[in-house]
């Protein structure tokens, strides 16, 4: 059986810790950056609105995650039914990560949003 180490594993989470600087909600599950920032999104909290994401820690019940803090003022920039989150880097371009909501969620345009923290795990390989 192959075995990542910690140290690799936190190589890339620590990306999320230093390159994220925006979190969007989206209408289906992004896989680029444009789809996550603009095709289908709806809302972002970036600035002193982007939640932030720690340091690697163990995950639960294995492997190696980070946490956010919660989203308090996201704001909606489109109408429709959030179903996904997308964490990105703006000054690159990048999508970092991606998950589901824990419910979707119909927006409107102009309206805030607010998230409970979260976090992104990469299980032990098996």
């Amino acid at each position: 059986m192959a075995t990542i180490s910690d140290y690799v594993l936190d190589a890339a989470l620590s990306k999320l810790d230093v390159e994220a600087n925006a979190i969007y909600l989206c209408s289906l599950e992004p896989t680029t950056y444009a789809s996550a920032t603009s095709t289908n999104a709806l809302g972002n909290a970036s600035g002193a609105n982007y939640p932030g994401i720690g340091a690697p820690v163990n995950g639960t019940p294995n492997g190696r995650a980070v946490s956010s803090t919660a989203v308090t003022n996201g704001v909606i920039t489109g109408t429709g039914t959030a179903t996904h989150f997308a964490i990105v880097d703006t000054v690159n371009s990048r999508l970092l990560a991606t998950g589901d909501l824990n419910a979707s969620q119909s927006v409107n345009t102009g309206n805030t949003f607010t998230m409970t923290s979260f976090t992104v795990r990469i299980p032990d390989p098996v």
